[in-house]
């Protein structure tokens, strides 16, 4: 009898340490931001763009609290991580794992049906996906630093993610999900490395005619290419000299054939991609390059209150989105950090783009890619 009121207390207080923990949802997440009621049956919240981006923005940070709870033994039931998408009405599908150390990278967030139901709720809400992919970024723990420093100097190095091991399997994941239930119910999210692989999966897809909606926070732009391109139109030179330093990537040994495909874009495709929306913050060294102007056409900005979809002059890309957090200057720790784009004070503008870095990231969602050289 004894042993069983030790056990019932010290879970009584493992409950009440978590819901004082500094990331309970409660504590470290949005303020105002109701959980989806009866009324969804009227007026969908997913409709407006800013509650979408914070739950998107609350997805991603369930995933950063998966692998802390399971580096802090944390189970299901107490963990911190599910106090992040059941009050949305989402479930855990299925954690992505990084078999190498073991660490949770990545998961599949589902549209509870179950847990709607039960407020009332029998359809899901218009604009609300059925599935979604979250990526988390860098973290910075022993269980998890390597393979999460390895992936940020492949991208400053190659400025790309694939060949990375998590790439190859979010890719693989994400066709699943798709086959299973269709691109237009699937959405994919991430901050900082990880929304550099969800716009490389994103980018993978959309090259073979798959198209899902993207939510990309604070996503790399930072690459030794990007830096020395724009700190020096020479940079070329110096850069092929650096690169032939470094180990060979098959992707760029077949760069001349890729470049050859360039040419041919087709208006059909550019109508039917739905852009990625990108969240960045000036003050963020390392998504800031997204904003830098091409020095050709200026960006338009709207007030967020008043978003208007303008095509800019001149620009192939149809319904391109840069989110800009427009704060006075901040210290690089808190303009990166993925709180900020659920924070009630956030001052956003969306710019309607025409960036150096957009123009080639998303120009390459166009090309019809050349065939893959068969591996032996």
């Amino acid at each position: 009898m004894r042993t069983y009121w030790s056990f019932r207390k010290n879970s009584m207080e493992r409950n009440h340490s978590l819901q004082h923990h500094p990331k309970a949802f409660h504590v470290f997440g949005p303020r105002h931001v109701s959980s989806p009621g009866w009324r969804e049956l009227i007026s969908s919240s997913w409709k407006d763009e800013s509650y979408k981006r914070i739950v998107m923005a609350c997805f991603v940070q369930s995933v950063y609290l998966l692998e802390l709870d399971r580096q802090e033994h944390r189970s299901t039931e107490t963990g911190l991580a599910p106090q992040w998408w059941t009050p949305f009405k989402y479930k855990l599908v299925e954690p992505l794992v990084d078999e190498r150390d073991s660490s949770i990278f990545a998961a599949v967030l589902e549209w509870d049906q179950a847990a709607a139901l039960a407020d009332f709720i029998p359809i899901r809400p218009t604009g609300a996906p059925k599935v979604v992919l979250a990526i988390r970024g860098t973290l910075l723990k022993n269980s998890t630093i390597r393979r999460d420093i390895e992936d940020d100097l492949r991208y400053l190095a190659w400025e790309s993610l694939k060949g990375s091991f998590r790439f190859d399997r979010v890719l693989s994941a994400l066709r699943t999900i798709i086959n299973l239930q269709g691109s237009k119910n699937v959405s994919i999210t991430g901050h900082s490395l990880g929304a550099g692989f969800a716009l490389e999966v994103y980018k993978a897809l959309a090259a073979e005619g798959t198209c899902v909606e993207a939510h990309l926070f604070n996503p790399p732009s930072v690459s030794l290419a990007m830096s020395l391109r724009i700190l020096s139109g020479k940079a070329g030179f110096v850069w092929k000299r650096f690169k032939s330093m470094l180990p060979s990537n098959s992707e760029n040994q077949s760069k001349s054939v890729a470049d050859a495909a360039e040419s041919r874009i087709t208006s059909e495709l550019k109508q039917m991609l739905p852009m990625p929306h990108l969240y960045v913050n000036t003050s963020d060294y390392i998504c800031c390059y997204y904003n830098y102007p091409d020095g050709e056409q200026k960006s338009s900005f709207n007030g967020n209150k008043d978003q208007k979809e303008e095509k800019p002059a001149g620009s192939g890309l149809t319904g391109v989105k840069l989110f800009v957090a427009s704060k006075a200057k901040q210290r690089f720790l808190e303009a990166h950090r993925l709180k900020q784009w659920w924070s009630d004070d956030l001052e956003l503008q969306i710019a309607l783009n025409n960036s150096v870095l957009i123009s080639r990231q998303l120009n390459s969602l166009y090309t019809i890619q050349a065939p893959k050289q068969t591996q032996c």
